[in-house]
């Protein structure tokens, strides 16, 4: 009986993926542990050495999504957020045996390294991390911040400023109207009113709106709005600042720069931003959160607008197009593929940033039930995949589809606490807040708490939670001095001060 107990246990072990013979014949000592601390994105490891021989990994996801933990051929299951996982290997002679997360895209961002087998090892060290996973933090003082309410509107959604002007801020509310702030007070001054154009439903409304760089000029501007058409159509319109007060638009020289019609009525995206190459860039939800289609039907599809940042010339026709593609653009020419698009893959890039002193583009893409996320080009390259509906978050979702050379998010959260949606934001380049310089902001639509992080090397590093909340954290936004300002659906508009 003890020797059939025995058969069983061995074929258990090689069923398992394990060298049963190994671990039959090998040295009787106990293993050696080493307890190893998964984190977004990096590794802690006890020690990162061990004389060959049996070793067991002990495994923990200290991290805010799924991680796993894989070195020889074996490999943890994939353990969620606070899981525990034990991996027995045999590393059966002296060498170095690489180490890895397997989720897709997260050994890119750090998740690797390596392990010796070697005689005399050293004993393990007190949270020692192989260099290869260290991430790199700032060691900027952080600094004391407050929340400054600078008045009450109906469901603001966005904040913009012409470009240099410190002295005004324009405040959007879904229901289709924009107000005016001056010197910091919230008065009763309307800017803009396109409420007979625009339907306030659900996701629906007046999302966003971006003056043109010429602004002080030219007295162009343009927003973003879904109509009572249909499911409520995308449009982006340039309207003009009147000719006889700088504190009024002039609803006469509205003229149609896109208008991208939408499968159901969610997931319009929203936001326009002009870059510092001069070009307005659109994002574009996928049109169908999977009511009418299957979630995801038109992020990969390259032959619409949906499911994207677009980047177009306003300022310059072409043809029949009340706009121009830049020549640059990374699909131009391809065939069946829109010229306009420049990253795909998107589920609803509600908020997105550039951040004009590098360039870099940051996208925050509220997902469906899975990992919010933070996409991140560094100097907005273009014409990236970040690959939804294959991946929620570096979550695998959607099987059946085909993702070209996905890229993972740099940080990612899922829904405990009471979180539900990202809240995409900006970087913070404030003189009166040296300690944030450079720093992203972002937050969640439902707990309103505000956090940043640094992006080092392409990796996120230096999370840190402000210790602000926001009720119905909608948007962010930044004003002519680099101010940034914080909007509530419930509400308030505040801006961040050093406290």
């Amino acid at each position: 009986m003890r020797a059939l107990r025995s058969l069983v246990l061995l074929l258990a072990l090689a069923g398992a993926g394990f060298a049963a013979t190994a671990w039959a014949t090998g040295s009787p000592r106990r293993p050696v542990v080493v307890k190893v601390v998964a984190r977004d994105f990096s590794y802690t490891l006890s020690r990162r050495s061990a004389p060959p021989g049996r070793v067991r990994f002990v495994v923990v996801n200290a991290g805010s999504t799924a991680h796993d933990f894989a070195i020889a051929g074996r490999r943890t299951r994939t353990l969620r957020p606070k899981g525990r996982a034990t991996l027995d290997v045999v590393l059966g002679k002296a060498g170095v045996y690489r180490y890895r997360c397997t989720i897709p895209g997260h050994a890119a961002l750090g998740m690797k390294g390596t392990f010796a087998a070697t005689k005399g090892a050293a004993p393990p060290t007190k949270a020692s991390t192989a260099a290869t996973t260290t991430q790199t933090t700032t060691t900027a003082a952080v600094t004391p911040v407050q929340l400054v309410k600078i008045g009450d509107f109906q469901r603001p959604v966005a904040v913009a400023s012409p470009p240099g002007d410190a002295h005004r801020l324009f405040v959007v509310e879904q229901q289709g109207t924009i107000h005016e702030v001056v010197e910091g007070r919230a008065g009763a001054t309307q800017f803009l009113d396109l409420t007979d154009q625009v339907k306030e439903v659900s996701e629906r409304g007046m999302l966003s709106m971006a003056f043109a760089p010429d602004y002080a000029t030219s007295g162009r501007f343009y927003v973003d709005y879904t109509d009572q058409v249909g499911n409520g159509n995308v449009n982006v319109v340039e309207l003009r600042r009147s000719a006889e007060s700088p504190d009024a638009a002039d609803r006469t020289t509205v003229r149609q720069i896109l208008q991208i019609v939408k499968p159901y009525e969610n997931h319009n995206a929203g936001l326009l931003q002009f870059g510092p190459d001069g070009y307005l860039y659109v994002s574009v939800g996928d049109g169908d959160s999977g009511v009418l289609h299957k979630p995801g039907a038109f992020a990969q599809t390259r032959d619409d607008l949906l499911g994207n940042i677009l980047r177009i010339d306003p300022s310059k026709p072409s043809g029949d197009l009340p706009y121009s593609v830049p020549p640059s653009n990374p699909f131009v020419g391809e065939p069946g593929v829109r010229g306009e698009i420049w990253d795909y893959g998107l589920r609803n890039p509600w908020r997105f940033w550039i951040d004009a002193p590098t360039g870099d583009l940051y996208v925050g893409d509220a997902q469906l039930g899975g990992p919010e996320e933070v996409d991140y080009s560094a100097g907005n390259r273009g014409g990236l995949n970040f690959g939804w509906p294959c991946f929620q978050g570096s979550v695998p979702f959607d099987g059946t589809e085909t993702c070209a050379d996905p890229v993972a998010p740099i940080y990612e959260y899922d829904h405990g606490g009471g979180r539900c949606t990202i809240i995409g934001g900006v970087v913070v380049r404030d003189p009166r807040l040296p300690g944030l310089d450079g720093r992203y902001l972002f937050g969640d639509y439902c707990d309103g708490k505000i956090e940043s992080l640094k992006v080092v090397d392409g990796k996120a590093t230096d999370g840190r939670d402000l210790g602000l909340q926001v009720p119905e954290l909608s948007s962010f936004g930044v004003d002519g001095a680099g101010r940034v300002y914080a909007t509530s659906t419930a509400g308030g508009v505040y801006r961040i001060d050093p406290a």
